[in-house]
């Protein structure tokens, strides 16, 4: 497994999305997935505090167990648990730290994310405190999540002495291209920030196993959202991409779920690709697409993409 860098860190190009843990995952199915990844040369698992009300931070640790230090642990904090743990105060960053190494039984978070801006914060606050932390040893490198370009740059700037944002986790995959347009792209180029694309897969839609026409897996995700979502993930414009990614796919002899890994690894920004997986198959076939991608089949891709199709 190729490897790239987070600030100081050096994670695989593909990395294990942890949202499943607690929730559809049992514990000794969260064993399967992580022991899996590991095997295949994984090393990057991104949890977050509210995963599985907290259980997905617990259930990580303990599947990690003795294998903890082959593993580069990411975590986020700040969104709501209840009424009086949320945001990035500096007191919260604190206090939320300390919840999450307990959680995942380690004594530092490789990387600690601030999962949501928040406003009422001014960030050199929240960068203080998460620099406090780096210096007591209990983080290692600090990044954020659903930051727009703006923010990124009002974060570098304020961070002056202490430890700046190393990494940004928004939505990007081949069906949901806005870091290009919005400038959030730009600003990692120019900041030398790492990109973490959320949905990467499109919540199933990237995988190979959702067609046109027909219902989505039973039990998979898209099968089981709430109907809101859904409306959004199964709309017939981006089934109308998802038809012609796959005729692309099957043009090329190359699967689809490959081709959408592949497309977002070719951005120089793109640090890791994070897919959730359920058993140790998907973990297998995750790692097995990260691949390198030829220039003409790169082009292809962008162009059955773009808004507006060909």
């Amino acid at each position: 497994m190729d490897a790239r860098r987070i600030g100081s860190l050096r994670v695989s190009v593909v990395g294990i999305g942890c949202n499943n843990f607690g929730r559809r995952l049992d514990q000794a199915a969260t064993d399967a997935v992580v022991h899996a990844a590991l095997d295949a040369g994984v090393t990057l698992f991104d949890t977050a505090d509210v995963y599985g009300d907290t259980l997905s931070e617990v259930m990580l640790g303990r599947a990690l167990g003795a294998r903890r230090d082959e593993a580069v642990v990411a975590t986020k904090f700040g969104m709501p648990l209840d009424d009086t743990r949320y945001g990035a105060a500096p007191a919260y960053v604190r206090r939320a730290c300390e919840d999450s190494l307990a959680r995942l039984r380690t004594d530092r978070i490789d990387l600690y994310q601030l999962h949501y801006p928040d406003e009422s914060v001014p960030i050199a606050d929240t960068l203080g405190a998460l620099g406090e932390l780096v210096a007591e040893g209990k983080v290692r490198e600090v990044g954020c999540s659903n930051f727009s370009a703006a923010q990124l740059r009002e974060a570098a700037a304020a961070a002056g002495s202490n430890p700046a944002f190393a990494s940004v986790q928004n939505q990007y995959s081949l069906l949901e291209r806005s870091p290009e347009r919005d400038g959030v792209l730009a600003a990692c180029a120019d900041l030398g920030l790492a990109l973490l694309p959320f949905y990467p897969l499109a919540n199933g839609l990237l995988t190979g196993k959702v067609r046109p026409g027909e219902p989505p897996p039973e039990g998979s995700r898209l099968a089981t959202m709430p109907a809101e979502r859904a409306a959004h993930w199964r709309s017939p414009a981006l089934l109308e991409v998802v038809g012609r990614l796959l005729e692309l796919a099957a043009r090329e002899g190359v699967p689809l779920l490959t081709l959408a890994v592949a497309w977002l690894l070719d951005h120089a920004p793109v640090a890791s690709v994070i897919a959730g997986a359920s058993n140790p198959e998907q973990v297998r076939a995750n790692a097995a697409a990260a691949q390198s991608l030829a220039p003409a089949l790169r082009a292809a891709l962008d162009e059955a993409t773009a808004p507006g199709g060909p």
